[in-house]
C-alpha cells in the first residue's frame, strides 16, 4: 500500500460486516420477532455507527430474505406466516429432489465421504444449548447446513448450489422458530433416513426422504396470531 492509501474504507467495510452480523445474528435468535420493525434510526443509535452503515446491512439482510422492506415504513424482521415462507418451501420441493438426483447419479466416493462426515457431525452436534433453549444451537445450525450442502454438492452444478444456499438462508427464520413447536418428530431419525438412502444410491428413497423432511419442517410453523388452523 502507497503511504498516501486512505485505510478508510477498509475499515468501513469492518464496521459494516460487525453491524450485519450482529442484526443478522439478532434476527435468528429471535431477539426480534416475527414482524417487529427494524427502525434504521434506532438502530444506528444502539450500534453506535450512522445511518448509512445501517440501512447497508438492512439491505443485505433483505436480500438473504432475513428482513422485509416496507413501503414508506422502513424494514421488519420476517413473519413465517407469510406466503413467503409457503413460496419457499414450494422452491425447495421442486429444486432440491432434482440436485439430490443428480448428486447420487454423479457423486464419487469423496462425494460418499463427505456425506458420511458431515452426517456424522451433525448427529453429534446438540440441536439446543440447553434445556430451556428456545431455538437450535449456532453450531447444530451449522451443522445441519452442512450435512445438506454437503447431500446436494454432488451434483456438481455450481448454480444450482448457489440458489440452494440462497433458499436456506432464507428458510433459515422459520427452521429456528419452528424447532421448538415440533414435538412430534425426530430429526435425526429423519437426517439417518436420508444419509442411507442416498449412499445407497436409491434415489427414489433419497428424494421421498427429502421432501418428508422439508415438508414436515413447513408444517410445524406455528399459526400467525388471529389465524385459525
Amino acid at each position: 500500500m502507497r503511504a498516501t492509501d486512505d485505510p478508510a474504507p477498509a475499515g468501513k467495510q469492518m464496521l459494516s460486516e460487525r453491524v450485519y452480523d450482529r442484526l443478522r445474528k439478532d434476527v435468528l435468535h429471535g431477539v426480534f420477532g416475527p414482524g417487529d420493525p427494524l427502525k434504521p434510526q434506532e438502530l444506528a443509535k444502539q450500534q453506535g455507527v450512522s445511518l448509512a452503515v445501517m440501512r447497508e446491512a438492512l439491505v443485505r439482510l433483505v436480500g438473504e430474505g432475513l428482513a422485509t422492506r416496507l413501503p414508506n415504513r422502513g424494514f421488519a424482521a420476517p413473519a413465517p406466516s407469510d406466503r413467503r415462507w409457503q413460496q419457499l418451501t414450494e422452491a425447495r420441493l421442486t429444486l432440491e429432489p432434482d440436485m439430490l438426483r443428480m448428486a447420487i447419479e454423479r457423486g464419487d466416493l469423496e462425494w460418499e465421504t463427505r456425506v458420511r462426515a458431515a452426517h456424522h457431525r451433525l448427529a453429534r452436534t446438540p440441536e439446543f444449548d440447553t434445556e430451556q433453549s428456545e431455538h437450535y444451537s449456532d453450531a447444530w445450525a451449522e451443522a445441519h447446513r452442512g450435512f445438506h450442502h454437503a447431500l446436494l454438492e454432488g451434483c456438481g452444478n455450481a448454480i444450482l448450489l448457489e440458489v440452494f444456499d440462497r433458499l436456506w438462508t432464507a428458510s433459515e427464520v422459520v427452521r429456528r422458530l419452528a424447532g421448538h413447536h415440533t414435538s412430534d418428530r425426530s430429526a435425526p431419525d429423519e437426517h439417518g433416513d436420508l444419509e442411507q438412502a442416498a449412499l445407497a444410491r436409491d434415489p427414489v428413497a433419497a428424494t421421498d426422504a427429502l421432501v418428508r423432511h422439508l415438508s414436515r419442517t413447513a408444517a410445524a410453523l406455528p399459526p400467525a396470531p388471529g389465524t385459525s388452523v
